[in-house]
């Protein structure tokens, strides 16, 4: 499975070589734009289909997923799972609940993501949920390119792909990168 998505994502120009700052400050040769790949509303669909078959074994009442990557991702694994999806959204340099979306004590939510690195967003997701009362049954991402420094959420991680790509802190860049100017090709 991994190898045919992976091949999806060259295909569609989603899997990118360069010089990238991710979210999280480190620096990386490759990105993965999962909008690139996500804009075919049949791969959405067959792509997010499969994460949330990884997903179904943990009960959930509704999927939540971080803006703005994982709209697209929880909207579809929640109509494959036949649930409701709603989404925080960035305020300032954290996330927060908005447009009215409730979370009720004791609900049990997914998290769903397009790309994890080192999990902030996700995280930041769960503790929202938390905050308002909810339970976090698991979290999914199309792909998990953290290596050897997988995420600990407190419940469980799935993932259709996993990678490990290098990366690197701004202050430690290779020779090759420091000769290519970066780019932030993600969301603000």
């Amino acid at each position: 499975m991994s190898e045919d998505l992976l091949a999806l994502f060259r295909k569609t120009g989603a899997l990118l070589d360069g010089h990238f700052i991710l979210r999280s400050g480190l620096h990386s040769r490759q990105y993965f734009q999962c909008a690139l790949l996500l804009q075919y509303t049949d791969i959405a669909a067959r792509i997010c289909g499969q994460l949330a078959e990884k997903l179904r074994p943990f009960e959930c009442d509704a999927v939540i997923s971080p803006a703005l990557g994982g709209i697209i991702v929880g909207q579809e694994v929640a109509r494959s799972l036949g649930k409701r999806h709603i989404f925080v959204e960035k305020e300032g340099d954290g996330l927060t609940l908005r447009r009215g979306f409730k979370i009720e004590p004791g609900q049990r939510f997914v998290v769903a993501e397009d790309v994890v690195t080192r999990g902030g967003r996700v995280q930041q997701t769960i503790d929202i949920v938390r905050a308002h009362g909810g339970i976090v049954t698991a979290a999914g991402v199309i792909v998990d390119r953290s290596g050897g420094h997988k995420p600990q959420f407190g419940s469980p991680f799935v993932s259709l792909i996993e990678m490990d790509v290098e990366t690197f802190p701004p202050d430690q860049l290779p020779p090759d990168l420091e000769k290519i100017p970066a780019v932030k090709p993600g969301s603000k």
